[in-house]
């Protein structure tokens, strides 16, 4: 019986050390990759931010409009009936600025990006394309992780802020046909309440969320089995573990941002 819990207690040791080793691995290689990047790579890095980022950008601003109108026009009505509907503007920035804005958008790269990510690495792994690299003296960690590291974090990014901008701005122009909000009172108001901090939170996050997804998606793609079944399993794996730790991480910042 001791034996048997003396070698899991050393598997997940094992395991943990791994882990950690490929963090800082990958993120050597995406700190060096500017210096470092092959022509083949860089074209990884370009196609990723188009998948990641372009193809992903309208469903980002759609989102940013619809949640955005529907925040103001609920918060404006119950503010208003208790004499607080300057605080509407105070609730718009911090829900969507820093709170929807790069959780929804993290979510949405996680189940696009992440599942095609690990789908495509693990499908090397298994075709053997993996070795094939390391044969001819390609690292795969900075050939194929580093690019998607980058891409998926500056994508995040991107998209958090798209999502924040339509979702402050656009709202602005739709409220006219149901309310008697002017434009001008509503930008007035919108960057009064618009604070550097709750910017500053919502990059944070969205930097921190990028790099989980990245790191997730290849991380369970490099780990997958010889097995064609392995495949759809890595993917699965990715998005799981992907979306409980954008979950903890968003609750650690937020509570952290309070505190201080």
């Amino acid at each position: 019986m001791l034996e048997k819990i003396g070698k899991e207690v050393r598997n997940r040791v094992t395991s943990l050390l791994y882990t950690l080793g490929y963090i800082g691995k990958l993120l050597t290689a995406s700190t060096l990759f500017i210096t470092r990047g092959g022509i083949a790579a860089r074209k990884i890095l370009i196609m990723q931010l188009l998948f990641t980022f372009v193809e992903a950008l309208p469903i980002c601003c759609i989102l940013g409009i619809g949640i955005g109108t529907s925040i103001l026009l609920i918060g404006n009505t119950l503010l208003l009936s208790i004499g607080q509907a300057n605080l509407t503007y105070t609730l718009m920035a911090l829900v969507i600025v820093r709170e929807f804005g790069p959780i929804l958008v993290a979510f949405v790269i996680t189940a696009r990006s992440a599942t095609a990510i690990a789908t495509e690495i693990s499908s090397n792994v298994v075709n053997h394309e993996i070795e094939a690299y390391i044969a001819t003296g390609v690292d795969p960690i900075n050939h194929l992780a580093a690019p998607r590291f980058l891409g998926v974090t500056f994508s995040t990014i991107l998209l958090s802020i798209y999502f924040s901008i339509f979702g402050l701005l656009l709202p602005a122009f739709v409220v006219q046909f149901i309310s008697t909000i002017s434009i001008t009172d509503y930008f007035n108001n919108l960057f009064t309440a618009l604070e550097i901090k709750t910017i500053l939170i919502s990059i944070l996050k969205s930097l921190i969320f990028g790099m989980i997804i990245s790191t997730s998606a290849t991380y369970y793609g490099f780990n997958a089995g010889r097995s064609s079944t392995e495949i759809p399993m890595a993917g699965l794996h990715a998005v799981s573990k992907a979306f409980v730790l954008i979950i903890l991480a968003n609750a650690f910042i937020t509570v952290l941002s309070y505190i201080l």
